[in-house]
């Protein structure tokens, strides 16, 4: 049986007061940085990273630093057992025996919540492939909640890779829980958002349309989120090169918007938001990155200090024969796990990485 942990997979996981809870801490710590600096003395934090990061990675092993901790782990599978075959389930079984949190980034979708059912400490995700990044999420509620004042009754524009985004997707999930937020999602039609992030927005009633270009949402927007066109998403360099030039955000888009608007983003940018942009004092990207350390910290604190939760990590029915028809599934490659699936109506639902299957 499964030890309980408090694992952040999805911030589906926690009540919005725990969100708030969350972005309270870390505005207490950006205030008063001094007051927690020894909080985690005698800790350690194993981060493991499958791809590349640079802000994620960092902003996680400054924070334990700023609380007094100890880190462990790599940030190149190639340089570890990974390199030899040693499956996901061997990699956390034995990291997390030699850590009290553990820090994961990996490219299959779904490996997050593999990770935590192997685990011997909390498991937090920093991404898993084009599904989800919940800490960025925090972020990005910490960064509107210190631009803009508050998290609802705000107009959203989001723009570039909505398919593969995995920070736009937890993004979308997390402000749909607060009143009155209505959203703008500006993509090509082969770059849209989901069905599976559409139909959360639908059920708890928010009002959302599709546009294709920045110019005919920037007007109504408090906050425009944009994002790289991701060149490791794509099967092929063909559909990516179609692809990565689409949407620019320029000075004389910016004048279109209101004078309070916001831009954030998650970075890595290559080219969608011109450097010129930079100077103009509604680009908040730079800050936004900044109070990502912030919010890992309040995070870490949270994650190691409440009680565990009770919530099981797969409340599906396991179905042997059934397997996700999603590729970059972590179920592809990591064959032992259980193929676990939610059903709702005449589909399953991937308790990993939320592939719908149609019976």
């Amino acid at each position: 049986m499964n030890k309980k942990f408090n694992h952040l997979i999805d911030m589906d996981d926690y009540t919005v007061s725990h969100w708030n809870a969350i972005i309270g801490l870390a505005q207490d710590i950006m205030r008063r940085p001094d007051s927690y600096s020894d909080k985690c003395s005698g800790r350690i934090m194993a981060t493991l990273f499958y791809e590349p990061s640079t802000r994620t990675q960092m902003s996680f092993q400054a924070a334990m630093i700023r609380l007094g901790g100890s880190i462990i782990g790599f940030d190149n599978p190639s340089n570890s057992s990974v390199a030899k075959g040693e499956n996901l389930k061997d990699t956390i079984k034995i990291v997390s025996s030699y850590s009290d949190i553990l820090v994961m980034r990996h490219t299959s979708e779904g490996s997050a919540r593999a990770a935590a059912l192997a685990a011997d400490c909390p498991v937090i995700n920093a991404g898993d492939g084009g599904h989800l990044h919940p800490t960025q999420t925090l972020t990005d509620l910490l960064t509107l909640k210190t631009e803009l004042g508050r998290l609802d009754n705000l107009t959203v524009g989001l723009c570039g890779d909505l398919k593969y985004g995995r920070t736009v997707h937890s993004l979308l999930k997390a402000l749909s829980c607060y009143p009155n937020n209505k959203f703008i999602l500006i993509s090509t039609e082969s770059l849209s958002l989901p069905s599976y992030i559409k139909d959360v927005l639908s059920a708890r009633g928010c009002e959302f349309r599709e546009v294709r270009t920045i110019d005919e949402a920037m007007p109504e927007l408090d906050m425009l989120y944009m994002t790289r066109i991701q060149r490791e998403r794509f099967d092929s360099e063909e559909e990516y090169k179609r692809q990565k030039d689409v949407y620019k955000l320029t000075p004389a888009k910016m004048r279109l918007a209101k004078k309070e608007m916001i831009v954030m983003h998650p970075l890595p940018r290559v080219n969608e938001i011109e450097v010129e942009v930079d100077d103009d004092p509604r680009a908040a990207y730079f800050r936004q990155a900044l109070n990502g350390m912030y919010v890992r910290m309040a995070l870490i604190l949270t994650t190691l200090n409440n009680e565990p939760s009770c919530k099981p990590l797969l409340t599906g029915v396991i179905h042997k024969d059934v397997c996700c028809s999603n590729k970059k599934c972590v179920t592809q490659t990591e064959l032992y796990l259980p193929h676990s699936f939610r059903k709702f109506g005449d589909i399953l639902i991937c308790e990993y990485c939320d592939e719908r299957i149609l019976l």
